[in-house]
């Protein structure tokens, strides 16, 4: 589902521009105060005692800036990072030969860390708490154990699951930080600063505009300002106004919540069809034609964050929040929901 303009998850359309938006420092970074307070403290003390800051693990939904923050306490701490993800590392032969080549102090970051085989999990705690690798050499009656003595490094893991890990690999980070949506303020922020490497003109009204539709998420207000970008150049005179923003986002079936037309016709067939509900999830999925973990992993999260859809033992019901942004009348009998 990474073709929606309004999707939180990474595509191919986005690479090519997300590495040029990346801020390099915590004085860059925008949003998420708490985090870099807290980091800022932990930098400032690790490298006071010349250690290697302890293991972070990073959670929270997708699009809100996990792997740029994983490059940016690289970055404060003066020291290189090692890219790598979950599904990349099949065997525990890959894990060694990554965490060996750290220099004392490296950052090494995992993505979607939820994703690792048990097996090279029970490779990696060692490594996490005692900087060394237990490696078995040979088969049968004649293997071995052989022990590596690894440089000390930081492992930042990064997940948009953090209930997937097991539970003794996440007792071995230090530092767990969870990124929360952005508001409307530091959204604005990030679109203006945006715009600005774009070389794109736009004023702070319009920025706000594009920020308040992105669902709290810098990754789709990024891609919403580069898709308004080319509205106003085509258009327009280049300059993104008030009413070139919103002319653009109408074009792109994103109205004034975030909500696009797959949002529209989910929330349209439930009112529709069920009366609102309550209705089983294989029925709407049936109803709509998409799947039924299509809908709960990736239009439910969203709907249930703005109040817009409410889980009930019965099933799901669209909410009188809802129907009041679709101009539509509340049935008699639902009017306490």
């Amino acid at each position: 589902m990474t073709d929606r303009v309004i999707s939180s998850e990474v595509s191919n359309f986005d690479e090519p521009f997300e590495q040029s938006l990346r801020p390099q420092l915590l004085s860059q970074y925008i949003g998420q105060d708490k985090i870099k307070n807290n980091l800022e403290i932990f930098i400032k003390a690790a490298k006071m005692r010349s250690e290697s800051l302890d293991h972070c693990l990073l959670y929270g939904p997708p699009g809100l800036g996990k792997t740029t923050l994983a490059a940016v306490i690289a970055n404060e701490m003066n020291v290189q990072i090692r890219m790598t993800s979950g599904p990349a590392i099949e065997r525990p032969g890959d894990l060694a030969a990554i965490v060996s080549s750290l220099e004392p102090g490296d950052v090494l970051f995992i993505d979607e860390i939820h994703r690792l085989n048990r097996s090279i999990e029970e490779v990696l705690y060692p490594a996490m708490e005692d900087f060394c690798l237990d490696i078995v050499v040979g088969k049968g009656p004649s293997a071995r154990s052989v022990r590596l003595d690894l440089p000390p490094f930081t492992l930042i893991g990064a997940t948009t699951r953090a209930g997937a890990l097991s539970a003794p690999l996440r007792d071995r980070f230090g530092v767990l930080l969870r990124l929360d949506f952005y508001d409307e303020e530091a959204l604005t922020s990030i679109v203006v600063r945006s715009a600005e490497l774009f070389n794109a003109s736009i004023d702070y009204e319009s920025a706000g505009e594009i920020a308040r539709r992105a669902r709290g998420t810098p990754r789709i207000a990024n891609r919403l300002l580069k898709r308004v970008r080319d509205y106003a150049q085509v258009r327009g005179n280049g300059h993104i106004s008030l009413d070139i923003a919103r002319e653009a986002l109408e074009l792109l079936q994103v109205d004034p919540r975030g909500l696009d037309h797959i949002d529209h016709k989910l929330i349209t067939a439930m009112i529709e069809r069920f009366r609102g509900g309550p209705v089983g999830l294989d029925t709407i999925a049936a109803s709509i034609g998409e799947e039924s973990t299509t809908i709960e992993d990736v239009y439910e999260p969203y709907l249930m964050q703005i109040g817009f859809i409410q889980r009930s033992p019965r099933g799901r019901i669209v909410s009188s929040l809802a129907y009041e942004h679709l101009g539509l009348p509340l049935p008699i009998e639902r009017d306490n929901l």
